[in-house]
């Protein structure tokens, strides 16, 4: 008599446990880079790789601009990479959050610095953008850790509309992201000779450059940006009084 051939259901069975078995391991194996020193994570050695492009672009930005403009958009596309290899690998970490945003931070606010050198006429512009863009995330983040979220993107109970559409939108808070800093690559890349904003869009224009049209795409996302970062800092600066407010009243039980 020959072998027998397995039964049907026996087969299934088998194909499930094996499907649970190839499952339980590539969960293991995630578990396996949890395990890892949390400063040799794989996105933060990309934060880290950021951190050095972003130093060397403005060690060079006054002397070779297409290596910065090359260096300071890889650090920015990179920001897109550490993000989704920490959820790959398991690898998201409280200080892997502080490491980007401060890495974004600090580029984007050494750029504005930059521009503000460039087009002297317009530093208040650039400064004040600065100080936008810096008050906004402080308050953000500050007002985060005040609400018990693990998340400064949580935006779940926001009463903006446009907060909420920003954070829960990913292609659209990419596309404002990206306008952003795209926009201020583009004002930095302008051939100027003036120091004059206005002088160096004109005649971008006029010579129909490749610049102007990404600079034209990129300015709705940026101009969206900023308004992001106003009602950001509003909304932010609310719920840090409303938090002093219920401090006081608990105080006043107290008592």
């Amino acid at each position: 008599m020959g072998s027998t051939k397995p039964k049907g259901p026996s087969s299934r069975g088998n194909g499930k446990s094996s499907i649970k078995t190839r499952s339980s391991q590539g969960s293991g194996s995630r578990s396996g880079f949890r395990s890892w020193p949390v400063y040799l994570y794989v996105p933060n050695l990309i934060g880290y790789a950021r951190v050095l492009a972003n130093i060397w672009a403005f060690v060079v930005c006054f002397t070779n601009k297409s290596l910065f403009a090359v260096l300071y958009l890889v650090s920015f596309v990179c920001d897109e990479l550490d993000g989704r290899f920490a959820r790959m690998l398991n690898q998201t970490s409280t200080f892997g959050a502080v490491l980007d945003m401060v890495t974004d931070r600090v580029s984007t606010a050494s750029l504005l610095v930059v521009l503000s050198h460039i087009y002297k006429g317009s530093y208040l512009l650039f400064l004040g953008l600065l100080v936008l863009d810096i008050s906004s995330h402080w308050l953000q983040m500050y007002s985060t850790f005040l609400s018990s979220k693990t998340s400064h993107k949580d935006m779940s109970d926001s009463r903006s509309w446009i907060l909420r559409t920003y954070y829960q939108q990913r292609i659209f808070m990419g596309y404002c992201a990206v306008g952003a800093e795209v926009l201020y690559v583009v004002l930095f890349l302008l051939p100027n000779s003036t120091g004059n904003l206005v002088e160096a869009v004109r005649l971008a224009f006029e010579e129909k450059s490749v610049l102007f049209f990404f600079g034209l795409i990129a300015a709705p996302g940026c101009a969206i940006k900023q308004w992001v970062n106003l009602v950001q800092m509003k909304t932010a600066a609310d719920i840090t009084v409303l938090y002093d407010i219920q401090q006081d009243a608990k105080k006043d039980l107290s008592e």
